[in-house]
């Protein structure tokens, strides 16, 4: 963003102009009508009276706590509603309450078409799509119900574990509250894992059943089929044929649909889950290895919503929620049961159908957000980024005058919003486009999986109109830690502990850590309360050491993120104790693996793969004397080994070289750099870049090649 004194004079004057008798007009009436309701709305002052407010504390006073909410300052919140301690009864209640209020909705498919270039190719399919159709609460719960004793007559039974390996789409939801009332254990996988990973967390699991889709079935499940010899029947949620030829013959497919009808011919008894029983065994993504499956109880999901609730003001049925995020990742399963909760709808959408321009929707229709109008959402940033970059790149294409309004108004608005005050004359008049985007009625915008640019949530704040709760958790906590609150436009921190948990630091004295620290304590972050899961599905004693248990009998994990608590009680992340790394898609990426797998290559000496808050990976290289010479050799590029270190030239051979070592390793796309930055000095334990085992260290390394970062950033 430009700054003011690169702007037009006049255009600067005459806007100041008008700011002022705008704000002289408007700002006393708006005070003294919202005198009496500031709390209420969240209006809490300027950007330093709402620092003063205190979002935790420490309640035995210590510097490493356990802090807790304000709020819960006497004792962690557990359920939202006496007696609603499981999930089907969650659903159950939102039934009784809003039997006919729409609940789950469906973007008809009018048609799909080939989207071909200039060229005369084809690029891509792309979807024409129509209204949203919906089931009311009333026909969900109908259709959960029938579901899960169709399950029953096929043989599952209560306490074993069913597997979903599905989209996230209406079926999905309706088929785990099916399993969360007949107390099947629910498998969940993501459907980008690969077939090694997925056949593991199968047979680990011992699964007979599985609910997938007619896609996944075809593309991704058909082809390990051999190696999961347990799975006897496979229920698939599209309306589908009824033969299925070329599967091996002990395995049962069947609509879902026809599984709903045999459900509802004869209908068994079921026994319900208790709060303690396991709901969903949650399999990371598992590129460190092999997949992790997580136990997690009814409880645990419960608090979990509790926590998240409360951070919400207003929620009600008159709240509709998208959602496109994996529901094999906690945050959307646990944001989604926060809107049944309350009697929310919720439609379904995916990354490529979300906005007038995703990938999938023909040009000149309409995307799922602009139907739906969504007053709720949940995102990773990479989402927000894109909308970040889009919004910008079309303002660059403006001409000069309506880009210096833009920016002034901008400026402006992040002004006033610094203050405590609102812009509904900018917000009209400027950012109603933009705001559009998302539907144009977003009230709360959640932020979670990675850490959010300090650039993008502003932009979400001033642009979209609406607050960003930018939060952290785990799976291992149920998705719950904490959360901003929605009044509190600072960035770059996750806000206070959720009323279901508390945090406490622990000291990592390797890393430099301590609570003593000043002027903010720091060290290892650690949750504790109902929130926090059972552990790891069928694992060893050293994989179950991050979970603990103490005097109290409360349940604590050891995150392996490094944090400070400020003043206020907010919480600031600001380092990794380990070497996983979470992009800010969501996928992780395991550092070490990534350069163990790039010192294969003849080019490379030694490496350090960076991974931040950044949409990619990049890497510092010491290369081999000898290839580097022989390579630029090859392509009639001349210097010293300084010189060709510096070359962009040189650089995008190197990149490419080491891409194709990476892609022989059969390493994913997103764990490659992008981006390389050559060193012509070898790293020694002298130059204080590795340990005397030539074991790097990061820190280190991140400081000392600070400029390059920002370089292969783009400055950002």
């Amino acid at each position: 963003m430009k700054r003011k004194e690169d702007l037009n004079p006049m255009l600067l004057l005459l806007f100041h102009l008008v700011v002022f008798i705008y704000t002289s007009i408007t700002f006393l009436p708006s005070y003294l009508l919202s005198w009496g309701s500031r709390a209420h709305q969240g209006c809490y002052g300027s950007e330093e009276d709402r620092a003063k407010i205190m979002k935790s504390r420490s309640i035995l006073g210590c510097p490493e706590g356990p802090y807790r909410a304000v709020c819960a300052s006497k004792s962690l919140v557990a359920v939202l509603r006496p007696g609603v301690d499981t999930l089907d009864k969650i659903f159950a209640y939102a039934a009784t309450q809003f039997p006919h209020r729409d609940c789950l909705g469906t973007r008809e498919v009018i048609s799909e078409e080939d989207e071909r270039q200039s060229n005369g190719k084809v690029f891509k399919k792309v979807k024409i799509l129509g209204e949203y159709r919906w089931l009311s609460y009333q026909e969900a719960i109908k259709a959960a119900t029938q579901l899960g004793g169709g399950l029953a007559q096929l043989g599952q039974r209560p306490k074993t574990n069913i597997a979903i390996f599905c989209e996230t789409r209406a079926e999905w939801l309706i088929a785990a509250q099916a399993c969360f009332a007949y107390n099947f254990p629910l498998v969940t996988l993501y459907s980008t894992l690969g077939g090694p990973a997925i056949a593991h967390g199968l047979n680990e699991t011992q699964v007979s059943h599985i609910i997938t889709s007619k896609e996944l079935l075809e593309t991704r499940l058909k082809a390990i089929l051999p190696e999961v010899p347990r799975l006897q029947h496979i229920i698939v949620v599209d309306n589908t044929p009824t033969t299925w030829p070329g599967y091996p013959a002990n395995i049962s497919i069947h609509n879902m649909a026809a599984v709903q009808r045999l459900g509802a011919i004869e209908v068994k008894a079921r026994k319900q889950p208790l709060p303690s029983d396991i709901a969903v065994i949650m399999y990371t993504s598992g590129s460190t290895g092999v997949p992790k499956g997580v136990m997690i109880s009814h409880s645990n999901v419960i608090a979990s919503i509790t926590g998240i609730a409360e951070r919400i003001p207003n929620l009600s049925e008159d709240d509709t929620y998208i959602g496109y995020l994996p529901l094999a990742h906690v945050l959307e399963l646990c944001a989604e049961h926060v809107c049944i909760a309350h009697g929310c709808r919720i439609g379904y959408s995916s990354p490529q159908t979300l906005a007038d321009q995703s990938t999938k929707i023909k040009k000149g229709s309409k995307g799922d957000a602009s139907i739906l109008q969504p007053t709720l959402m949940a995102a990773v940033p990479e989402i927000m980024d894109r909308i970040y970059k889009n919004v910008m790149g079309k303002v660059e294409e403006m001409n000069s005058i309506q880009r210096t309004l833009f920016i002034l108004a901008y400026n402006y608005k992040l002004d006033q919003l610094a203050k405590g005050r609102s812009t509904p004359l900018c917000d009209r008049l400027v950012f109603r486009k933009v705001r559009a985007l998302l539907g144009g009625r977003t009230r709360v915008l959640l932020s979670g999986g990675a850490p959010l640019s300090a650039a993008t949530q502003r932009f979400m704040n001033v642009c979209l109109c609406c607050p960003v709760g930018q939060g952290y958790g785990l799976t291992e906590t149920c998705g719950a830690g904490t959360i901003c609150e929605l009044w509190d436009y600072s960035t770059g921190r996750v806000g206070g502990p959720l009323v279901c948990c508390e945090i406490k630091l622990k000291d990592w004295t390797e890393g430099g850590y301590r609570s003593t620290d000043k002027p903010h304590p720091r060290g290892e972050i650690l949750i504790g309360g109902p929130n926090v899961t059972m552990g790891y599905y069928k694992s060893n004693a050293k994989q179950q050491e991050d979970f603990f248990v103490d005097e109290n009998g409360q349940r604590w994990f050891c995150t392996g993120d490094i944090g400070e608590v400020h003043g206020d009680g907010c919480l600031k992340i600001i380092d990794r104790k380990k070497d996983l790394v979470k992009l800010p898609a969501g996928e992780y990426v395991s550092l070490g693996k990534v350069e163990a797998a790039l010192k294969n290559c003849p080019l490379v000496d030694n490496i350090c793969v960076y991974a931040s808050r950044f949409t990619y990976v990049i890497g510092f290289m010491v290369p081999n004397q000898r290839q580097l010479l022989a390579l630029a050799g090859q392509y009639g590029i001349r210097g010293s080994r300084e010189e060709l270190c510096n070359s962009r030239a040189i650089e995008e051979l190197v990149l490419k070289a080491i891409t194709e070592a990476a892609l022989t390793a059969q390493l994913e796309r997103f764990e490659i750099p992008r981006k390389i930055r050559l060193s012509s000095d070898p790293w020694t334990p002298e130059t204080g870049l590795v340990t005397d085992a030539f074991k790097l260290k990061r820190k280190e390394l991140k400081t000392h090649y600070k400029e390059d970062i920002e370089r292969m950033y783009g400055g950002k």
